[in-house]
């Protein structure tokens, strides 16, 4: 469905997640159940795609059109408006923030990147 809904075939889907292309052949065929690496990979492709959807088939609190939207590409999400200083002093050493992630309760998430400059 998530394939359909971007307009991907498998070699394009392998790209954007980030995989082997035999990886998601395998798992298209049943051969291989996916990882825990390929469903990490899946969910940071398309952050509006629900994890309990993907492990129960459940939509939650999620609408069913949802996985219709056009995903984001992790690296245009916004910087959190929160946190202008990507270093902070902590313990006296400096720190670089690299991500965020961002958990709700109907079980999707956002991952925040800050902006290079």
């Amino acid at each position: 469905m998530i394939m359909d809904s971007h307009k991907l075939n498998a070699g394009s889907f392998a790209d954007k997640i980030g995989v082997q292309r035999s990886n998601v052949s395998h798992v298209l065929s049943g051969r291989n159940k996916p990882s825990f690496d390929f469903v990490e990979k899946l969910l940071l492709a398309f952050p509006r795609v629900s994890a309990e959807w993907l492990f129960t088939g459940r939509q939650g609190k999620k609408e069913v059109d949802d996985l219709e939207l056009k995903s984001k590409s992790v690296s245009s999400v916004p910087e959190n408006p929160l946190n202008h200083s990507r270093e902070s002093k902590i313990s006296g050493s400096e720190k670089k923030i690299v991500k965020t992630l961002v958990f709700y309760d109907d079980f999707t998430f956002d991952v925040f990147l800050p902006n290079e400059k």
